[in-house]
């Protein structure tokens, strides 16, 4: 059998990852005996206060100084994001660390890429265009969603444009990555569901993407495999550790896929959701998901049929098989409770046009999209969501 040589590609990953149940405690605690950080800066959310509160505990057994900002909302502002700059500007660390869903962790990776820069935060949009981060950073997620933990990306709501501006450099991947599925439990049944089919979409468009790669692709599969076949139970029942623990890794493996190749059609489609209409970015992405995959699954019908196979399919031959992924992701987004469509969330029909002009904006994740994305596809697959 014939190997095509693939593109080159480059994995840019924390150097230090550590997985499992119960094991953050431990790890901060390693870390902490170092001696290294003196300063901690710690971002988190008010609902894992708590977490951080005894995460920290070993800092404070050295005599470090540690700050907490548990104020950090869904959906982070490119102002918010200069806030908290101002702030740890101001208490000056040498680590910063996040503990909590992917907003705050984006927002983190840039309080440590720029607090000790005097430009806005405006000036980084971009891919490359940050280069260099003199602040440790350490990222442990409480929820299995953006994989922003092992990602090179971060992601903020720009006011004057009312949309998501990406920022995305090898800065921004963290010095160690601390995933603990033990923190996940309490996450409730709807924020489990909308952040784990975020998790799974990125592997999919991973997957099958323009510029998929060798190198990423067990990762992308092994990750929708691990979610398709846990998610609903995690959602079900969330002190599941065994269905966290499956999530948490796809996740993980999710965020493993984003530097290096990252997603397509859907999460651009889906970008003007949050923008427009603020819309959680995991429910804009399970709005979306299933009609631009039907759109995609003509294309690439290997790649779709795979990804079906994974999902538990068992149909014969590549195109059957890729049909019937987009009524598989259907079928398990209902198991997760999403339901409803554009209109169901409040979203009017006037306003379709505008999503579509949004969702073609968005051209550093069209390209990698299986098919082309024109206006008049955009406008079918918005109607066919609504």
């Amino acid at each position: 059998m014939s190997f095509v040589v693939p593109r080159t590609v480059t994995l840019q990953q924390p150097p230090r990852i550590t997985f499992g149940p119960h094991s953050a405690e431990a790890a901060l605690n390693e870390l902490a005996r170092t001696g290294r950080y003196k300063r901690v800066f710690v971002c988190a959310s008010p609902s894992v206060r708590s977490h951080a509160e005894k995460l920290t505990a070993p800092f404070r057994a050295t005599s470090a100084a540690v700050e907490i900002v548990a104020t950090i909302p869904p959906e982070p502002t490119a102002s918010l994001c200069e806030t908290l700059r101002a702030r740890a500007k101001s208490f000056s660390p040498d680590l910063v660390l996040a503990i909590g869903g992917g907003s705050v962790l984006d927002v983190a990776k840039l309080v440590a890429a720029l607090h000790d820069r005097p430009e806005s935060v405006d000036k980084f949009y971009g891919i490359g265009v940050l280069a260099g981060r003199r602040t440790a950073l350490i990222c442990v997620p409480t929820t299995a969603g953006t994989g922003s933990e092992v990602s090179p990306n971060a992601l903020l709501f720009d006011e004057p444009t009312s949309s998501k501006k990406a920022i995305i450099s090898p800065a921004l991947v963290p010095d160690a990555a601390i995933v603990d599925p033990a923190l996940m439990v309490s996450l409730p049944p709807a924020l489990t569901a909308t952040v784990g089919i975020d998790a799974l979409t990125h592997c999919l468009e991973a997957y099958a993407n323009q510029v998929a790669h060798p190198l990423v692709d067990p990762y992308a599969l092994e990750g929708v495999r691990l979610i398709g076949a846990h998610l609903a139970q995690a959602v079900a029942n969330g002190h599941d550790l065994e269905a966290r623990s499956a999530v948490a890794l796809g996740s993980l493996y999710g965020g493993l896929c984003l530097g290096p190749v990252n997603t397509a059609g859907v999460h651009a489609l889906a970008y003007p959701l949050g923008g427009e209409f603020h819309l959680a970015h995991g429910v804009s992405i399970a709005l979306m998901l299933p009609h631009v995959v039907r759109f995609n699954c003509s294309v690439m019908p290997a790649r779709h049929a795979a990804l079906a196979r994974a999902l538990g399919a068992h149909s014969d031959g590549d195109q059957a098989l890729a049909a019937e992924l987009p009524h598989l992701l259907e079928k398990l987004i209902a198991a997760c409770g999403l339901t409803g469509g554009l209109s169901a969330h409040g979203i009017p029909r006037e306003a379709l046009g505008k999503l579509v002009e949004g969702g073609l904006a968005v051209t550093r994740l069209l390209k990698n999209n299986p098919r082309e994305i024109t206006r008049v596809d955009a406008l079918q697959i918005y109607e066919a969501s609504f």
